[in-house]
This record gives C-alpha cells, sequence and structure tokens, in this order.
C-alpha cells in the first residue's frame, strides 16, 4: 500500500462510482479497478459494496477513508515543510561574527536582507574571535562567519570571501602625547606598546607590516580577545591599537582616533562558509548576501 493506492482509494470513496473515480484521476478504468482489487487483497478484505449504479463503503472502508485522509493530508505537509526547508524559508543560520562586520554595516544588511526576505527561519548571531570562528564553521557549530581576514593558512573545506577593506585607524588614549598630531606614522609607534587582537594572529598582518617599516618588531604589551575588549584597554592608558575605520563609529570616553600614514595597510572583512554547505536556509542567507556584494562592488 502506498500513497497512489490511497488516493486511488479516496476517489472511488468521494465519487461513488469507478468511472467517475477514473475520469477525475485521468487513467482509465480497469486499470482504476485493477488497484482497488490489489489494496483489497493486500488488506484482507473488500473495502467497497458494488452495485451496479454505485460502490458504497464497508465497515472497513469507512475506517479507511478517514486513516487515508489524514496520511495524505501528512503527506502532503511534509512535502511543503520540505520544500520550504529546501528553498531555505525555514531553517536556522549560524552566524558569527566579529566587532568590525557590526560597525561596517555588511553584518547588518546581509541578516536584515534575509529576515525580510525568509522571515520563518531562524537566525542565531553570536560575537566569536576570528580563527575561532573558522574552526567552528568547519566543525559544523556555525554555519556562517564575518571576520576580518585572518592572515593564517586557508582550509580547503571553506570559502572565504571578500567583502570589504577599510583604511586603519590608531585608537589612543585621549591624554596621549600623541593626540597632538593630525596624522600618525609608523615611527611614531615605534616605541609605544600596542594592543592588538589575542585571538591567534588575526593581527599578524598588521604587525608585519609595522616590522617591515621600522626594521624590527613592534612592542606589543597586551592582547584583546574582542574589539571592546581593546578599546576598553587603549582608554586605561595601556597602549595604542590598530583598529580599522569603522570602529571610530565607537565612543568610547577616554579613547582618540587618528589616522595612520601607511599606504597600502587596510584590513579585510571575509566572510567564511562550508564549501559543501547543504543546508537550505544557509545556502539561501548565502544567495542573498552575495547579490548584495554585487550591487555594492565589493563581490567579485
Amino acid at each position: 500500500m502506498d500513497l497512489r493506492h490511497l488516493r486511488y482509494f479516496l476517489a472511488v470513496a468521494e465519487e461513488g462510482h469507478f468511472g467517475r473515480a477514473a475520469s477525475r484521476l485521468n487513467i482509465v478504468q480497469p486499470a482504476l479497478s485493477m488497484q482497488i482489487r490489489a489494496l483489497e487483497e493486500e488488506l484482507g478484505g473488500p473495502l467497497f459494496l458494488r452495485t451496479s449504479r454505485r460502490v458504497e463503503l464497508t465497515e472497513a472502508g469507512m475506517l479507511l477513508r478517514e486513516e487515508a485522509r489524514r496520511t495524505l493530508d501528512q503527506a502532503e505537509h511534509t512535502r511543503i515543510t520540505v520544500q520550504r526547508a529546501i528553498r531555505g524559508e525555514t531553517g536556522t543560520v549560524r552566524v558569527g561574527f566579529a566587532g568590525n562586520a557590526v560597525f561596517s554595516g555588511k553584518l547588518i544588511d546581509d541578516l536584515r536582507a534575509f529576515h525580510r526576505t525568509y522571515p520563518d527561519a531562524e537566525l542565531n548571531v553570536r560575537e566569536l574571535a576570528p580563527q575561532l570562528q573558522s574552526n567552528a564553521v568547519v566543525a559544523g557549530q556555525l554555519d556562517i562567519g564575518y571576520t576580518p581576514d585572518p592572515g593564517i593558512a586557508r582550509d580547503d573545506h571553506l570559502i572565504y570571501e571578500p567583502i570589504g577593506a577599510w583604511r586603519i585607524l590608531v585608537a589612543l588614549p585621549s591624554d596621549h602625547e600623541l593626540v597632538s598630531k593630525k596624522r600618525l606614522t609608523a615611527r611614531m609607534l615605534s616605541i609605544t606598546p600596542l594592543i592588538v587582537y589575542a585571538a591567534q594572529d588575526v593581527d599578524e598582518s598588521l604587525v608585519h607590516a609595522l616590522r617591515q617599516v621600522l626594521d624590527r618588531p613592534p612592542k606589543v604589551a597586551y592582547q584583546a580577545a574582542s574589539t571592546l575588549s581593546v578599546l576598553a584597554l587603549v582608554a586605561s592608558g595601556l597602549g595604542l591599537a590598530l583598529v580599522p575605520a569603522p570602529i571610530a563609529q565607537i565612543t568610547l570616553p577616554g579613547v582618540v582616533y587618528k589616522p595612520l600614514d601607511l599606504p597600502g595597510l587596510s584590513m579585510d572583512l571575509m566572510r567564511i562558509s562550508r564549501v559543501d554547505e547543504s543546508s537550505g536556509a544557509v545556502r539561501a542567507f548565502l544567495t542573498l548576501a552575495r547579490q548584495s556584494d554585487k550591487r555594492s562592488g565589493t563581490g567579485d
């Protein structure tokens, strides 16, 4: 017994006539009669009382009619539910982000577009250090990451998409001696303690660029796990920090932002995802995000 048998049975039960049921099903009457007989043989008894003018349900037939309706309704519900999941209309998308992704506006735009298009899908968003994002996406604990370019060897299981690049600013305490300068140079930072992100070399490219200019490693005094932690240490007077320009939107007592005169140095924002992604919701999110990239000129 399969769903086709149940549909055939219901057509006969509702029409009360094999000829009309066959016409409704767009099959020939002998084929319909054969299918109903096969169903009765499988169940072990008659489902219809046949007369010359019409057919009537037996007691077993009346019971099957109710069960068949429930079964077919559930099958249709299942079909619709699965199709919606495949299209990304339902399901969950787990997104990790670093602070710059929020202040750049890119993460917010992508989340807003997805929620507007797929309001029944669930978004699970949390802040996570850049390297931890990569590991979580590979492990299936996270679906998409928004992170500065980690500057490390890339995982073959992940897709890395550049979605923005911003100039570097120096965040410094408001009472620092360099506050009076309009622009800062790498030489000015040579003897000043630096505060960098602690997440496994996320600031490696910035520190390396300073090393090339200064011919010696800069003085890294502190490491912090998040943007606000970095700025809190700066405000406390413990050092300077190199931050992407969008971070200047954060008005924090005791912190001042100055341009850094170091041509060619920028901080890239990446979106990372799995190569073999199978979730319809995640694929739908990525499709919308990439369409936004193209419109804004940040996609390939």
